[in-house]
């Protein structure tokens, strides 16, 4: 919708946190704020409207959003106009809502993950009834398709599969603030990759809390393995990534299927989250570490060179000094290509926040600083053995960290930094590994001959 000559622009402003699921979310708040005429801001001063997109999985996210609502008050002093929602995972959670209302009463909108559809209408409420409003649905009704979408890159676009988890591990929110798991139907799916790729996208990621759970609600008899392969039949698609995985049902037919798919690309982000069975079990992983070597083995097998990225935790109520060396081995003997670890901290409305056995924090900090530094030794080790490779590689654009250089992307999901130029952006092209650091390779062009 493109506003008419003469009338004022209104503009928007998203902040995101939290994970890729919340990213994708931000690209569809952006597109029915686009569609209801509002154009992107340049930063929070200039907007008419701030969107908060929260995540609740780590409390040191939502102290960063309790303090930057802190500071949008001091904006809206200034601006009394401006409007300020609120959504996302950290919304959904009924208290949170409730001390928006009593200590945030300049927020005007706050809504939760199973109705950011309804963002446009909540807009229009505040703006004609001039009150905040508060509306947190307790559950996905429908998957709404057909939502406009600010795809934010050109080259790679998320495509949600599913949404919802039904694992309940304890320590973890993201059941209780995403519901329980309801997949989309294929068609919708395949619809969406089909034209994001006649935009010129060239690589989808399938979103999902589990996307090997995929299909276990429908009607329809197709599963995951059933879906990628729906998928690498869309013509001019070159690449396809997911996450993320759940080990216990990363089935036979699942790795046979990936191995078997050239589109699929050789990366696999497998969360382990401990190496003891008896914090497996506290956590109600579903899996012991016996099966989650023996599933790393067949897939290593089945898909040689494949790279191996994991969720590790440490400090979880009840986490010995042997359990915790469970972890260290685990590490060591699987050599995951990179490691997003985290301290564990107390989710509220979570059975590990209410365990009586919580380990020290002066513990947690010596074994998340002990976990850091093997996992980067071992990904500088594997980093290393990358030099003196060509690897084919897609072109996304201009380095993040260094603007004369350009960034590249291996099918393992490494980052290649080399000089080339932009009318390189969305080429497929092979590159020569000349060096490493502990979060990319370096590269150069192969010369034509």
């Amino acid at each position: 919708m493109q506003p008419k000559d003469g009338e004022n622009l209104k503009k928007y402003h998203i902040i995101t946190f939290g994970c890729q699921m919340n990213e994708h979310d931000s690209e569809l708040i952006a597109g029915m704020l686009e569609n209801k005429g509002f154009l992107p801001a340049e930063n929070q001063h200039d907007a008419d409207i701030i969107v908060l997109n929260t995540c609740c999985v780590r409390e040191t996210a939502e102290n960063k959003v309790f303090g930057l609502l802190g500071r949008l008050g001091q904006l809206k002093k200034q601006k009394p106009q401006l409007i300020i929602a609120m959504g996302g995972c950290m919304s959904q959670q009924e208290h949170i809502g409730k001390r928006v209302k009593q200590r945030f009463k300049y927020v005007d909108i706050v809504f939760g993950t199973h109705n950011i559809h309804a963002l446009p209408e909540l807009i229009d409420r505040v703006e004609s009834q001039k009150k905040q409003v508060i509306d947190i649905w307790p559950d996905r009704k429908d998957i709404c398709e057909g939502l406009s979408v600010k795809r934010f890159h050109g080259i790679r676009a998320w495509v949600n599969i599913m949404y919802g988890c039904n694992n309940y591990c304890t320590y973890c929110i993201v059941p209780y603030v995403r519901g329980r798991e309801k997949s989309r139907q294929p068609e919708a799916i395949i619809n969406e990759v089909e034209e994001l790729v006649r935009q010129g996208y060239q690589e989808v990621t399938l979103l999902g809390q589990n996307v090997n759970s995929y299909g276990k609600d429908l009607t329809l008899n197709i599963d995951f393995a059933d879906l990628l392969v729906k998928i690498s039949e869309i013509k001019d698609l070159n690449r396809i990534r997911y996450m993320t995985s759940h080990p216990k049902d990363f089935c036979d037919k699942l790795i046979m299927t990936i191995s078997s798919l050239p589109k699929v690309c050789e990366h696999i982000h497998l969360p382990v989250q401990a190496g003891s069975n008896h914090i497996l079990k506290k956590m109600n992983r579903g899996y012991t570490r016996e099966y989650y070597l023996e599933l790393v083995e067949k897939i290593k097998k089945a898909m040689p060179g494949v790279s191996l990225t994991t969720d590790i935790m440490v400090g979880f109520p009840g986490e010995s000094d042997a359990d915790f060396t469970d972890t260290v081995e685990l590490i060591k003997y699987v050599e995951f290509d990179s490691a997003f670890t985290f301290i564990f901290n107390k989710r509220q409305g979570t059975p590990a926040a209410s365990m009586t056995d919580q380990v020290p924090d002066e513990v947690k900090v010596a074994r998340i600083e002990e976990l850091i530094a093997l996992q980067n030794e071992i990904s500088l080790r594997k980093n290393k053995l990358e030099v003196g490779r060509t690897l084919p590689c897609l072109v996304e654009g201009p380095s993040k960290t260094n603007a004369d250089l350009m960034s590249a992307r291996t099918r393992t999901n490494k980052i290649v930094v080399f000089r080339g130029k932009q009318d390189m952006v969305g080429m497929l092209m092979p590159l020569r590994i000349t060096g490493y650091g502990l979060t990319h390779l370096e590269g150069e062009v192969i010369p034509a001959e």
